[in-house]
């Protein structure tokens, strides 16, 4: 079901008696861009990552949102449903609202058209947004507009030599270039009185200021009888409509005209709703490589990103307190041995087939969704609904290495705590995720080391460099710098006493790099060598309580290429090289936990219990 501004209102309905019976919830969503020239390599530690992805990605927008509601039918033995996809997009409210500034990808924009998106309804029927901090803002603005009003009407009912002082405090002198047009405003409404015939006088477009003037001299000349309101025509002209009216009539028509303030207002906050009804609902959320969704939608819909990683994490906890990354779960055992490659659509494709079961699901409101392949990828709506079938399958898979089997695994099972709350990462050669609940891998980087050199050299100059100590993975950081990782990790030790400082290139360990950065940064007086818009500062920033309950709110390098079938996924093979590409690189980052299946017998082992680790965490770096 695609929604716009047009029928946001009844979907929400929809949605609100939709999401608290739901089994779980998935999402997706499509940006304006991903990420601009950032560099983000290998051996990146998860806060910098996280302050690089801020840096880089935050500029661009979030202008559709896919969020399929799936619900369990015990009686049918099947999944019912409802996909929305809604396009989104910040038409200000008003003068005094947030009016956004955002960056665009070429390249993004070109393959999003290439797959049949409509910025034509983006820009004319997009919802609408605002963030919690910009609601209560422009809430409390209409407030103090409010108690202005009443304390100016109250002064200008009286004399004007006894007026209040915050009456006359507030009264705008009228400057002589625009006297003669007030003055004929003025006679035009006294005739307009004195006409027993005519009840309603328009009066020609003019700017915000001399609107105010009319306004304030209305009052002050002819106090009673006279409702004054202002009107947009065809073609978005500001004008002044003045009524006849009686005094009871007239306290009416500004008491709602205060409601519609207020209504205009609470229309304008529009998508950032339905964020806070999935985070209000605690339901599971399930998303497929989603730290970018994750961060969009946080910065755009609930609060700027803190700076600190952890209090990102706090921030997430508090507003979706279960999610599960399918491109995470797809990349672990006991699937990353049947699985040959994660990206969504290959994920969805290789999940029909042997030894998966499909899910029995049933589409609701969405038809052309059924049985449909590749031509839909990219409509958020749809990436959503294959992401939450791409979980069924996978969780149901689980259930067939119990005794007795189980045909099908709830969202609330046991057996998925494994996977949840924890993000996939992509390009990490040895942290593939980041945990939500608990500190990240800190594993040992002995064994990497840092090297500068000439700009002429290439991925064959680095290898042969490093050829007595056999294989190793080439992680570029610019022209002339980049990360060496040694597969024979017991060889770490020879590297610096073999290769000494040459004329053309400089080496030194993990360690040594990190520490010098730590110790110029240090020494410059910066606390951190990474920084975006819209930060907070970090001496006033405050610690999130992540067991705080969902989302209770008012108050309160070059771009990577995307990969046919997900976001940030587009290439896989990126420019970081080793020797043996047969070596499969998620061998020598993800460990084996025991759930291995036998592909000659298909003879299964036991599923680890949700206090078993997905991967091996060394104690140290």
């Amino acid at each position: 079901m695609e929604v716009t501004r047009s029928n946001f209102k009844e979907m929400m309905k929809k949605l609100k008696s939709l999401i608290p019976d739901s089994s779980f919830l998935a999402i997706d969503a499509e940006f304006t861009g991903l990420n601009t020239s950032m560099v983000m390599h290998a051996f990146d530690t998860p806060q910098e990552r996280y302050l690089k992805l801020c840096q880089s990605s935050l500029d661009f927008l979030l202008i559709q949102f896919g969020l399929c509601v799936f619900t369990y039918q015990e009686k049918k033995s099947r999944y019912i449903v409802h996909p929305f996809n809604f396009y989104v997009f910040p038409k200000p409210l008003n003068r005094h609202a947030p009016d956004k500034r955002f960056l665009c990808q070429s390249s993004s924009i070109d393959f999003l058209i290439t797959q049949g998106f409509d910025f034509n309804k983006l820009f004319h029927e997009g919802i609408p947004y605002l963030s919690s901090p910009d609601e209560d803002s422009m809430r409390e603005k209409l407030y103090q507009k409010h108690t202005m009003a009443t304390e100016e009407n109250r002064g200008l009912l009286t004399s004007p030599a006894i007026m209040s002082p915050v009456a006359t405090a507030h009264l705008i002198p009228i400057p002589e270039e625009h006297k003669a047009f007030i003055n004929k405003i003025s006679d035009q409404i006294k005739n307009f009185i004195e006409d027993n015939e005519k009840e309603v006088l328009q009066l020609e477009p003019c700017n915000g200021f001399l609107r105010k003037l009319i306004f304030q001299t209305a009052k002050l000349k002819f106090p009673t009888g006279i409702f004054l309101d202002s009107k947009t025509g065809e073609k978005r002209e500001r004008f002044i409509v003045v009524t006849k009216l009686k005094e009871e009539e007239i306290k009416r028509k500004e008491e709602e005209h205060k409601q519609a303030e207020f209504a205009e207002l609470d229309d304008a906050v529009g998508f950032s709703k339905v964020i806070r009804l999935i985070s209000q609902s605690g339901k599971l959320l399930v998303g497929h490589n989603m730290l970018l969704d994750c961060l969009h939608v946080l910065h755009q819909f609930i609060h700027p990103l803190p700076h600190d990683l952890d209090d990102f994490k706090s921030l997430l906890q508090a507003t979706f307190p279960k999610i599960l990354d399918t491109k995470l779960m797809a990349s672990t055992q006991p699937f990353k041995e049947l699985i040959a490659t994660t990206a969504l659509g290959d994920l969805y494709r290789t999940l029909e087939g042997k030894p998966f079961a499909k899910a029995a699901i049933d589409i609701k409101g969405c038809p052309r969704y059924i049985n449909r392949g590749a031509d839909l990828l990219h409509e958020a709506g749809y990436d959503a609904y294959i992401t939450g079938s791409c979980f069924v399958t996978m969780a149901n898979y689980i259930g067939t290495f119990q005794d007795p089997i189980k045909r099908r695994i709830p969202p609330n099972s046991s057996l998925l705590h494994p996977f949840t709350n924890k993000i996939f990462v992509m390009k990490m050669q040895d942290i593939p995720y980041i945990n939500l609940t608990g500190p990240d891998l800190r594993p040992s980087r002995d064994h990497v080391y840092h090297i500068t050199f000439p700009k002429e050299w290439q991925t064959n100059d680095l290898r042969n460099l490093f050829t007595p100590f056999g294989s190793v993975y080439i992680a570029w950081v610019d022209d002339t710098s980049a990360f060496v990782s040694l597969m024979k990790r017991d060889k770490a030790d020879m590297v610096l006493k073999a290769l000494q400082q040459g004329d053309s290139y400089h080496i030194q360990t993990y360690e040594q790099f990190k520490h010098i950065r730590t110790v110029g940064r240090k020494r410059h007086h910066v606390d951190v060598d990474i920084s975006y818009p819209g930060e907070v500062d970090p001496k006033r920033r405050k610690i999130l309580d992540a067991s705080a309950p969902a989302f209770v709110s008012r108050r309160s390098v070059s771009p990577i290429a995307e990969d046919p079938d997900e976001k940030e996924d587009k290439n896989d093979n990126d420019d970081d090289t080793m020797m043996t590409p047969a070596e499969d690189k998620n061998d020598n980052i993800i460990k084996d936990n025991k759930m291995a299946v036998d592909k000659d017998n298909q003879s299964k082992k036991a599923v680890p219990s949700s206090d078993d680790k997905l991967f091996d965490e060394p104690a140290v770096w």
